[in-house]
């Protein structure tokens, strides 16, 4: 018996109990489907959570002293100039200086934090936006004077000045309870809040305002004494490098080698851990999944066992008719397989179908992954052969004139 002879047999038994074959294939159909949405859904997550790193910066380092660093181990302006003078590979660095006070314009206040860095601020910020959709950020002259000018994110301005937007040239009275001061509006970032994921009422969420650290000083005590900086390389290649000399250049300048005051983080590192985190979260819960390959496979195995047993008389006359074991053997393995791959086809169809409707309303896409998708049928295969061995040797043993006799 050739191939396509055990094939066409093995589909018409499959045809002939069409309901019966497809409960049988039903397990496997649930399987497939579970294993592809769940690995196509959190592929997409975890791709659209590391574009999110990648936007935030991947070639971005953090720099922080430690809590019980004594004023002159903290970070000083001289010691960010000496730093991006010592490397080419550092493109940006200011300091994460910020505080809460209010901002007022007429009669209008409105809570407030406000930053203060270098001029790079503009783009090593991850709270305000770097598109300045009014006027310009503050100059190298304005920053070394300590001038008393700003840019405010857009939503701040809306609320400030009765829903304008292009407030450049007004003025803003900033206070904290620490000091307070007038500063002139040179530039306008679109909204923060547009960068902020979730509804939020504009009114009620704090504005942005950006202005020189040495501005912020008037509103900050020892503003200038840094104990944060986010630095920006050129390659994200480079980061472990720059980081280790970022550390080790603060540490020489401020005799604190081998103290462990300097600490240099960067998104690599967490993008790392939050993908490492990921993946092992949508493997575990797909292998929690794939156990409905199992069942099917045990519905596969005990469907054929009853097809064995229903065949009996059909099995022994084949092997009158000159059919050997290896013949018999094959024919039910194919159907087991067969049983197994249409389960598993119709199984990726819903699969698919249903990670596009589950990440269509999550509002991310998802991402199908072709070595996943030929892995899962070559799968279900092998499932087909190993729950179907059995069933087919059974049948395949069975003594001729013992089944010509059976009823």
């Amino acid at each position: 018996m050739n191939i396509t002879e055990s094939f066409k047999m093995a589909v018409d038994s499959i045809l002939a109990n069409k309901m019966r074959s497809f409960l049988t294939m039903l397990g496997i159909i649930i399987g497939i489907a579970a294993v592809i949405a769940i690995l196509a859904v959190g592929n997409g997550a975890t791709s659209q959570i590391t574009g999110t790193f990648n936007d935030l910066g991947a070639s971005t380092i953090s720099v922080s002293t430690s809590d019980d660093a004594t004023d002159s181990q903290k970070i000083t302006s001289q010691d960010m100039t000496s730093l991006k003078n010592s490397s080419d590979k550092i493109e940006r660095i200011s300091p994460d200086t910020m505080t809460r006070g209010t901002a007022s314009a007429g009669n209008n206040e409105k809570t407030a934090i406000m930053l203060g860095g270098t001029t790079d601020m503009q783009y090593t910020s991850q709270t305000m936006d770097s598109a300045v959709t009014y006027g310009r950020y503050f100059n190298t002259t304005e920053y070394s004077e300590g001038s008393s000018v700003a840019v405010i994110s857009a939503d701040a301005a809306r609320s400030l000045f009765n829903g304008r937007e292009n407030v450049v040239g007004e003025k803003v009275n900033l206070k904290t309870s620490n000091g307070q001061v007038s500063v002139k509006l040179i530039g306008v970032t679109k909204s923060t809040l547009e960068k902020m994921v979730g509804s939020f009422n504009e009114e009620e969420t704090p504005g942005y305002i950006a202005m020189p650290l040495t501005t912020l000083e008037t509103l900050v005590p020892n503003a200038t004494k840094i104990t944060s900086l986010t630095v920006q390389v050129a390659s994200k290649d480079d980061i472990q490098s720059v980081s280790n000399q970022i550390v080790n250049t603060l540490a020489t300048r401020h005799d604190s080698v081998g103290e462990d005051v300097y600490t240099a983080t960067n998104y690599l590192q967490a993008l790392d851990q939050v993908d490492s985190v990921l993946g092992l979260f949508i493997n575990f819960i797909a292998a929690v999944a794939a156990i409905a390959l199992l069942v099917g496979g045990i519905g596969v195995m005990n469907i054929m066992l009853v097809s064995v047993t229903e065949r009996t008389r059909e099995i022994g006359t084949r092997k009158a008719l000159g059919a050997t074991n290896s013949n018999i053997l094959f024919q039910f393995l194919m159907e087991s397989v067969i049983l197994c791959l249409i389960g598993g086809l119709i199984g990726l169809t819903l699969g698919i179908s249903l990670a596009l409707v589950v990440a269509s309303s999550l509002g991310i896409q998802a991402s199908f992954n072709i070595s996943s998708v030929i892995l899962v049928l070559l799968f279900s295969s092998i499932i087909g052969i190993f729950f179907g061995v059995y069933p087919a040797r059974k049948a395949a043993k069975l003594d001729p004139i013992e089944a010509l006799r059976y009823e």
